[in-house]
């Protein structure tokens, strides 16, 4: 995997752009030192990226910003967000905008490649276990095809998930009308990345609610057990 990867380090301090772009290095990645928004977007224009580690508080065009404009257009390449500001609010709302993941800093080196890791095995095909043929899941109208990730509306609408979204439909698209509590729920979508009281899979599953138009103040699609876990309501049928 690492032979083939490249990664953007887009942190605007050089001292911390050159650390975290060694160390990868050292890990074997492909990496693409980026001081900014403006670099980001060159090198996207001539290479596929495979994860854009960002940091969030830079001058100028900020992480935030940035990732919110790569969700806008039509890249879905992974963005690991990395933040020095201790209050979560700003961590939630980069997940809300379509981050991956997120970091704070000050970060343990090998945390940063767990999650990096952790990332790119989500999200790259070449190292999933192949889904089966037309592997078609349909419920309450909808309809996702498991290889193409492509999810449709009830009006034939497509959806856009990000990979962390797809991969808990996923989850819920296995095990319908069962609770799962968050335990379950952070082991299987992201493994032993998941870190205690990760907030992730909560910032998730409310995204997908609101994605499929279930109601977040009293939703029906994604039902919440109280002291339990997550139960996913509809009947789901393979096509």
């Amino acid at each position: 995997m690492s032979q083939t990867t490249l990664i953007a380090v887009v942190e605007d301090d050089p001292e911390i752009r050159s650390l975290v772009a060694g160390l990868l290095t050292r890990e074997g990645f492909e990496v693409a030192p980026c001081s900014g928004g403006v670099e980001l977007d060159r090198l996207l224009e001539r290479r596929r990226v495979d994860l854009v580690v960002l940091d969030l508080m830079m001058p100028g065009e900020d992480g935030l910003s940035i990732c919110r404009r790569l969700r806008a257009g039509p890249s879905e390449t992974p963005v690991l967000m990395v933040t020095a500001k201790g209050d979560d609010i700003d961590r939630v709302v980069g997940l809300e905008i379509g981050a991956d993941d997120y970091l704070p800093k000050p970060f343990n080196p090998r945390e940063l490649v767990a999650r990096v890791r952790a990332i790119l095995r989500r999200t790259r095909q070449a190292n999933r276990p192949p889904p089966a043929p037309s592997e078609v899941y349909g419920f309450s109208g909808w309809r996702l095809d498991s290889g193409s990730r492509e999810l449709t509306d009830p009006g034939g609408q497509r959806v856009e998930l990000t990979a962390g979204e797809f991969d808990l439909l996923m989850v819920l698209l296995a095990h319908p009308r069962r609770v799962l509590n968050r335990d379950q729920l952070l082991d299987w979508t992201r493994g032993r990345s998941a870190v205690p009281f990760d907030r992730a899979v909560d910032v998730q599953l409310s995204r997908l609610r609101r994605k499929l138009g279930d109601d977040p103040k009293a939703p029906d699609m994604i039902r919440t057990v109280r002291g339990g876990g997550y139960l996913f309501s509809p009947q789901v049928v393979r096509i």
